[in-house]
């Protein structure tokens, strides 16, 4: 039975054959994709096992074992808003843990550093970064050590009273290997996990196999019809239901196993585009994006057994007699409940927004639990809300196309509604997607300060504590040079207070000390007060974000030769806002005081900034993806209803409907569906989305802007065109030869 199956799938001729490679087509195409994402999904999380080895010494990330102290001692530097990360170490004994990617510690006075930060180092002078870092380069750190080729770090290798000196400088004997519970501000090598950024690749990786699959569903449909026609001739010359069911299986499930086969194929030349696509701001690395044998056996297996089952459900009227094609009778309009599940995701999102889960995964299930079911919800209520209005429609019309449009609609609204699910699923993605991506965007994206901070530069103890040791002094020829850097404009020393002499803010901080004609040359954090010699200056708000050039500090007790003999608790410099300058200065303050940090308005935000740069790498991929995927379903669901209702509208046209009445029916059945539940789709997408933002980050929706819009109606009005293109077909396909009977 089935070789005669295999036989009959393409003994049709060529419409048979070409509806067998459209459908693998369509097939391919689902599963790359389909892959692709479960390949990326994959990378991500091997991206963020190459890199908790940086979290070491981190409380709770690295275990005690019997091998030789090691001293480590990790910060995180910058240049040009890249983050690079640096450890410091010295080893006690032959047996000190040792950091993927090396052979060996480097000893003091060499570095091993990444590809990509050995070609920045290259490429860049080396008062801007080089001469940051001591010693010369003995190798390179190997890729076992990076999530990511454009990852910048270094291993520095230092005598252990060097190590000892710098910040967080700590013993290990093995190095971190799991990532610890709190990690927000103490690790490295956080990856994506311990933010919301796991929240919102959980739902768009549902965003983006739902479409996938709404697609592959479509394709296993083509000329479901003249499928039935013909599986219904062959019950007539005796054949069972049980044989009909087989080779209607067995016809779908080839075309499903040859497109999986090419979708692999697919997804093996999209291996290298998806590589460089910056999902979570740094691209992968290639050999990261593969695929664990359970998600490949799942689309082997499942792809081939979902397109048999829709091909079945397609066949449930064929099977019951061998006239059921002929004698087809209204199905059963869908009820109200319909709408259960689209109620029950909506509830479930408002539910969290007071009630958040405690721990990420929590959150992960909760919300895509909540998205999922939505999607599920617009796809199941899609043909009740296509019916309802289609009766609404026909109330209210005199039009024949419109009555004739509307009955049909009203009589069958599942096959109304199948065509356009896609693309109200894409509208759903779309309209959640960059709601939540503008209010993410409106609340922080000005991280990086006003444009007259970002021309400055801080130097202060490592994490501004208040217990490090303070600078006695700055040299001379420190100020020297920093005034001899191209751009520089203005420096201020913050001596410490330990007297108390100013003024405490409301928080209680004991400010710091400026003379006045230092803060003369940084006009952006404020002035004295008219006569004043001394300011005393709150230090937290001299770091702000914000011009503060109005602002006016008190006058402190002391004069300005007992300031400049304090200790120096921050270093404030301007320059012309050149990124030359500001690397320069930078590495001039890490260079002479390396157990402060030298930090710029932007790198206070730049973990901040790199989130929201792969949140819109995010977007721009579930938007590329999902609207050409629902552009496609709709064709291929448009021509495929027209060639399974060939017959009637020939029909039509032999007892004397005129093409374009036919066409006018066609367009109303198609549009209808598609702009009734769009509005559905977006008004649920803006509630997902504000039920989303406030549950987890607090925010209030903030309108897309002109961009979302404009995308919306393109995507609309591409929809139309596309049903109007199909329509030129009716006349091919509508002509006599399609009225007999076969």
């Amino acid at each position: 039975m089935i070789a005669f199956s295999l036989r009959l799938a393409v003994s049709g001729g060529r419409e048979a054959v070409a509806r067998l490679l459209m459908i693998a087509a369509a097939v391919a195409v689902g599963v790359g994709l389909l892959l692709s994402t479960f390949a990326g999904v994959s990378a991500i999380d091997r991206a963020n096992e190459r890199q908790l080895w940086m979290n070491t010494g981190v409380k709770g990330a690295t275990a005690a074992t019997s091998a030789d102290p090691l001293w480590w001692g990790a910060r995180m530097d910058y240049y040009r808003g890249r983050t690079v990360f640096r450890a410091d170490v010295a080893p006690t004994g032959p047996t000190s843990p040792l950091p993927p990617g090396l052979s060996r510690l480097p000893a003091p006075g060499e570095y091993y550093a990444s590809p990509a930060l050995e070609k920045l180092l290259r490429d860049t002078p080396a008062v801007e970064l080089g001469d940051r870092f001591p010693g010369r380069q003995v190798g390179t750190l190997g890729e076992d050590g990076l999530p990511s080729p454009d990852t910048l770090a270094l291993v520095v290798g230092r005598t252990a009273d060097e190590v000892k000196a710098l910040p967080r400088a700590t013993t290990v004997t093995s190095l971190a290997t799991v990532l610890p519970h709190d990690c927000e501000y103490d690790c490295y090598g956080a990856g994506v996990h311990g933010d919301a950024m796991v929240l919102v690749l959980t739902v768009v990786a549902a965003a983006l196999i739902f479409p996938v699959l709404v697609f592959i569903g479509t394709a296993t449909r083509l000329s479901a019809a003249t499928r039935e026609q013909r599986y219904a001739a062959i019950r007539l010359v005796g054949a069972t239901p049980g044989q009909v069911s087989v080779i209607s299986a067995v016809e779908s499930t080839l075309a499903a196993v040859i497109g999986t086969a090419l979708g692999f194929g697919l997804f093996a030349a999209l291996k290298p585009v998806v590589a460089d696509v910056p999902f979570t701001g740094d691209r992968f690395i290639a050999s990261d994006l593969s695929l664990t044998l359970p998600q490949a056996a799942g689309v082997v297996l499942g792809v081939p057994v979902a397109a048999a089952l829709a091909a079945r459900l397609a066949l449930r009227r064929v099977t019951v007699s061998p006239l059921g094609v002929s004698r087809r009778v209204t199905p059963k309009p869908p009820s109200a409940w319909r709408l259960a599940p689209l109620v029950a995701g909506l509830a479930e999102l408002g539910y969290f927004v007071g009630n958040r889960p405690e721990t990420t995964d929590g959150q992960s299930t909760a919300y895509l639990t909540g998205f999922v079911l939505v999607m599920l919800g617009l796809v199941v209520s899609g043909p009740w809300l296509t019916m309802a209005a289609a009766r609404a429609v026909a109330r209210r019309t005199r039009r024949p196309a419109a009555l004739i449009a509307m009955r049909r609609l009203a009589d069958d609204p599942g096959a109304g509604f199948r065509s356009v699910a896609g693309v109200v699923l894409a509208l759903f993605v779309t309209t959640a997607t960059l709601a939540i991506m503008s209010t993410i965007n409106a609340n922080q994206g000005m991280l990086n300060g006003a444009p007259e901070v970002r021309k400055a530069i801080v130097d202060a103890p490592f994490g501004n504590r208040n217990d490090a040791a303070l600078l006695p002094s700055v040299p001379d020829r420190v100020l020297a040079r920093a005034r001899a850097v191209p751009g520089f404009q203005g420096i201020a020393l913050v001596h410490e207070d330990p007297a108390g002499t100013g003024q405490r803010s409301g928080r209680g901080i004991v400010p710091g000390l400026v003379s006045c004609a230092d803060l003369a040359q940084i006009p952006v954090v404020g002035h004295c007060a008219p006569g004043a010699a001394v300011a005393a200056v709150d230090p937290y708000q001299l770091v702000g974000l914000v011009d503060a050039s109005d602002r006016e500090w008190p006058a402190a007790p002391v004069s300005e030769a007992e300031a400049a003999g304090l200790p120096v608790r921050m270093l404030y410099a301007t320059t012309d806002g050149s990124k030359a300058a500001k690397e320069q200065l930078r590495t001039l303050f890490m260079k002479e005081f390396p157990h402060y940090e030298a930090r710029l308005a932007e790198d206070w935000s730049s973990a901040g900034q790199k989130k929201l740069q792969g949140w819109r790498q995010l977007a721009n991929v579930v938007l590329l993806t999902t609207l050409p995927i629902a552009g496609c379903s709709l064709a291929v669901s448009v021509v495929a209803g027209l060639s399974d209702r060939r017959r009637p509208f020939a029909m039509l046209r032999l007892t004397g409907a005129p093409l374009r009445l036919l066409r006018r029916v066609v367009g109303l059945e198609s549009a209808l569906p598609l702009l009734v539940v769009s509005a559905l789709a977006i008004g649920t997408g803006f509630a997902a989305a504000a039920m989303f933002l406030k549950a987890q980050k607090d925010y209030d929706l903030v309108s897309p802007g002109p961009a979302y819009y404009g995308l919306t109606g393109f995507g609309l009005a591409a929809s139309l065109g596309i049903i109007a293109s199909t329509l030129p077909l009716l006349k091919r396909i509508t002509g006599p030869e399609a009225a007999r009977n076969g």
